[in-house]
């Protein structure tokens, strides 16, 4: 069977993955993405850390039954250099877009065979997939936005 579809989600996910480090990389300052602006609860910092934990547990373990652990709590709390952000944003496009060009589209309808957020129920894999890009889509223009503000930020200062 053709797998056009998998890999037509690796292409996405390595697009939006890239745009999320290019905007890491445009942050004036590395305390910048640390900084929680106006009404947002979390730190660019802390959403990028986030949304690796997120696609890591979701597709790299999930999918691609590679072992990572998640600790969600540490993804909200823990500071790492820029550096470190980088280096986790590439990693997670790595090995997430490996394991999606990987599948066999057939795998698309089937139920997600991890255990995906309660609130779902059971839902395909294709559902979920949409789902997983549209989160990292939303976290993308947040801290698109908190990039913005920040610049803001240091005008003013």
């Amino acid at each position: 069977m053709s797998s056009i579809e998998c890999k037509d989600f690796a292409n996405l996910f390595h697009r939006e993955l890239s745009h999320l480090e290019a905007e890491i990389k445009e942050y004036s300052s590395e305390s910048m993405l640390w900084v929680v602006l106006g009404g947002q609860r979390n730190s660019a910092g802390n959403i990028t850390l986030h949304v690796c934990g997120n696609l890591m547990h979701y597709i790299a373990d999930g999918l691609g039954k590679s072992g990572y652990e998640r600790d969600r709590e540490a993804e909200f709390s823990n500071r790492v250099t820029r550096d470190e952000l980088i280096r986790r944003l590439s990693d997670c496009r790595t090995v997430i877009t490996s394991i999606l060009e990987s599948l066999d589209d057939s795998i698309l309808d089937e139920i997600y065979p991890a255990q995906a957020p309660e609130r779902m129920g059971k839902i395909s894999c294709r559902a979920f997939l949409l789902h997983l890009i549209w989160h990292l889509g939303w976290h993308l223009g947040q801290i698109y936005y908190h990039r913005l503000g920040s610049v803001s930020l240091q005008d003013s200062v």
